[in-house]
């Protein structure tokens, strides 16, 4: 069983009485994890208010309380690549990440992540990702590492005012030349949850993409995405018809099988850029 060190969180929503109780409102809000699984983790001691006390059965659903609950995975996978530190001050922290490492806890992992891994090599509890890159994907990643800086950081990114840089590789035609495109369109969820896809409606995500070499009929990308809707890069390069080396998701879904470390998703998040 893997159970994490660290504690995830989520807040009661302002919603109509009769207010439900807790286990009924975790077991709606997770429906994959089943009320006997909730049932234990409290009796256990491992769901817990604002105050770190234990929730007990009795204790009454507050709207807008935080309540904080350890994630747990019969088994957890163990990603064979380390992450580097790039750079680290009073303020941020800069790392690399491997391809198959997740940012933040999610889906089968609750330690094995950067973000973990980095609280662990620093010392550094009150760490906190800036912005985030897909589990596939390498590359580098911001880390707050003073919260009292933190907002002024996140607004950065929120009023895009940080510029950030990407490379990928894809298969082409010999005869392939050089190319520019400026792609603007809408990104939602499709089906299966995870996978998104381009749907009519108000343009959500801008990339700017550059072809910038062929060899040996592959092309090489440099891709600057001037939204960060997930997998935006990945749903452009498809849709161009260059989808990236060795992506399951696009632009077909493949058959879900463990990662093979050998074939990485060749797609790399090269620079970030304050403007």
């Amino acid at each position: 069983m893997g159970i994490s060190k660290y504690p995830s969180v989520v807040t009661l929503p302002k919603i109509e009485k009769p207010y439900p109780s807790i286990l009924t409102f975790l077991s709606k809000r997770f429906p994959k994890i089943s009320c006997g699984t909730w049932e234990k983790r409290i009796s256990d001691g491992n769901v817990r208010d604002e105050y770190q006390q234990p929730i007990t059965p009795d204790s009454e659903y507050t709207p807008q309380k935080r309540i904080f609950y350890f994630r747990e995975v019969p088994s957890e996978p163990v990603i064979p690549f380390a992450e580097k530190i790039l750079f680290i001050d009073d303020e941020i922290l800069v790392a690399c990440k491997p391809h198959f490492l997740p940012v933040t806890p999610g889906g089968r992992y609750v330690d094995e992540c950067l973000l973990n891994r980095l609280r662990r090599s620093t010392g550094i509890e009150e760490l906190a990702p800036l912005h985030r890159i897909d589990r596939e994907t390498a590359g580098i990643v911001l880390f707050s590492v003073n919260k009292k800086s933190r907002g002024l950081y996140g607004r950065l990114f929120m009023n895009g005012l940080v510029e950030k840089t990407y490379q990928a590789v894809s298969a082409c035609l010999p005869n392939q030349e050089k190319a520019s495109w400026d792609v603007e369109d809408r990104i939602e969820r499709g089906e299966p949850p995870f996978r998104m896809m381009k749907v009519p409606g108000i343009a959500n995500a801008r990339s700017a993409i550059n072809l910038v070499e062929v060899k040996n009929e592959m092309a090489r990308f440099t891709l600057h995405p001037r939204t960060g809707k997930t997998h935006q890069l990945r749903i452009h390069m498809s849709n161009l018809g260059f989808g990236i080396l060795n992506d399951r998701y696009y632009p077909e879904l493949q058959a879900e099988s463990e990662d093979n470390f050998d074939t990485p998703l060749q797609l790399v998040a090269k620079r970030v850029r304050f403007k």
